[in-house]
């Protein structure tokens, strides 16, 4: 059985509240779990101390045993100084546009810049007119 350490949400409609919870893995995310073992209030701001609440020796119980933690658990306990920070996920790239797409964007830059450092002659300065006398 694999356990990961979780949030588990509670609270009203707009109004979250998490429950940081030791569960199956295999469970659903607001379903059975083995034990609570601290709260996370969103809603407070980020510098209040009730904002992330953990029971330290529990958590220190759980990852002995072996518990993974979800990414924000384990950033929570970084935080707390109960275990080293995990690297940042790089972020998708599903929203970038595809290879050919980013060659002919990639074309277009380097052509507006080629044009940019060429110098533009200055056209010959024409003889001024004379506004007609009236």
């Amino acid at each position: 059985m694999s356990l990961r350490i979780r949030l588990t949400r509670g609270g009203a409609k707009k109004r979250p509240f998490y429950r940081i919870v030791v569960a199956d893995s295999r469970s659903p995310r607001d379903g059975r779990f083995i034990e609570v073992v601290g709260t996370y209030n969103p809603q407070l701001a980020s510098d209040d101390p009730e904002r992330i609440l953990l029971k330290e020796e529990r958590l220190k119980y759980w990852l002995g045993v072996g518990a993974n933690p979800s990414d924000r658990v384990a950033s929570f306990c970084a935080k707390n100084g109960l275990m080293e920070p995990r690297e940042r996920r790089e972020q998708t790239k599903k929203s970038q546009p595809k290879a050919k797409a980013q060659e002919r964007l990639k074309d277009a830059e380097e052509a507006a810049k080629a044009a940019a450092e060429t110098p533009v002659e200055a056209p010959a300065e024409a003889p001024a007119e004379e506004a007609p006398a009236g």
